[in-house]
C-alpha cells in the first residue's frame, strides 16, 4: 500500500487501542500511510497481525490495572494514543442488571482511564491523545443506558486530561461518532427482522442520511494525532452526520 501525506505523522510512535477490528483497525492502517510507526494492542493478538503483519502488537485488556502497568513499563515513549477499545450492550435503566452497567464502565470508561494514568508518564511533552467517545454520550436515546454513561465519562476524562497534561503541552481531546458502518453494527441488523429497515431507520438519525464509515473516523483521529490541530485541546468532537445539531 503506497503511503499518502506522509508528512502529516511522519516520524510519530502512536499507540491504538481495540486496533483488532472496527473503527480502531482503519485508523491504525491510516496511521501507518501517513508515516506513523503504530504499536497496536487488543483483547486478540491474531486479528492485531492481520490489521498490520509487521506491527508491534501486544495483546492487552485494558481494563486490567495490573496488566496495563506491567505494559506501560516496557511501552516506547509515545508520541500519541488513539484509545478505540470499548463495547456495546444495549438495555434500559430498569431493565438492564447491575451487571450490564459494570461491563459498560469498565470496557468503555475503565480501560481508558487505566491508560492515561500509567502510560501519561510514556508520552512525549506534546504528545496527542484522543479518546473514543460516542454522540449517545451527547444526544441521549433510549435503551443504551449504561453505555451513554460510560461515554460521557470518557468526554469528561479528555477534558481533564486537557487541563491536567497542558503544562507538558500534551493535548488530550474525545471524538463522538454517530453510527458508523461497522462488522459490528452489520452482525446487530443481521439480528433484526428486517436488516435493510432497520438499517434505513438507523440512517434517518441524522441529517446527512447515513452511516458512518470507519475512515471518516480515521480521519479526524488522524487529524488531532498530528502537528496541525496544535491549538485543539479538551475538545469533545462529534462526528456523525450532523445528529447531535438537531439537538
Amino acid at each position: 500500500m503506497s503511503r499518502t501525506q506522509p508528512s502529516l505523522l511522519a516520524g510519530k510512535t502512536l499507540l491504538v487501542t481495540g486496533a483488532g477490528s472496527g473503527i480502531g483497525r482503519a485508523s491504525a492502517r491510516r496511521f501507518h500511510d501517513l508515516g506513523a510507526t503504530v504499536l497496536l494492542a487488543g483483547r486478540r493478538l491474531d486479528a492485531l497481525r492481520e490489521t498490520l503483519p509487521a506491527a508491534l502488537a501486544v495483546s492487552l485488556d485494558h481494563g486490567d490495572d495490573a496488566a496495563v502497568a506491567a505494559f506501560a513499563r516496557d511501552c516506547p515513549v509515545l508520541d500519541g494514543m488513539f484509545l478505540c477499545a470499548g463495547e456495546l450492550l444495549t438495555g434500559s435503566v430498569e431493565g438492564s442488571p447491575a451487571a450490564t452497567f459494570d461491563r459498560m464502565i469498565a470496557a468503555n470508561l475503565r480501560g481508558p482511564w487505566l491508560m492515561c494514568h500509567h502510560l501519561g508518564p510514556r508520552l512525549r511533552d506534546g504528545a496527542s491523545v484522543v479518546l473514543a467517545g460516542s454522540n449517545i454520550g451527547i444526544r441521549a436515546i433510549p435503551d443504551s443506558a449504561a453505555y451513554a454513561v460510560a461515554k460521557a465519562g470518557v468526554h469528561m476524562l479528555a477534558r481533564v486530561l486537557a487541563l491536567e497534561w497542558a503544562s507538558r503541552g500534551i493535548r488530550c481531546n474525545a471524538i463522538a461518532p454517530g453510527p458508523v458502518r461497522t462488522a459490528m453494527v452489520d452482525q446487530r441488523l443481521a439480528q433484526t427482522p428486517d436488516p435493510d429497515t432497520a438499517l434505513a431507520a438507523l440512517a434517518r438519525v441524522n441529517p446527512l442520511g447515513r452511516l458512518g464509515r470507519e475512515e471518516e473516523i480515521a480521519a479526524l483521529a488522524a487529524h488531532l494525532l498530528g502537528d496541525d490541530s496544535r491549538w485543539t485541546t479538551g475538545g469533545v468532537i462529534p462526528i456523525d452526520g450532523g445528529a447531535c445539531a438537531t439537538m
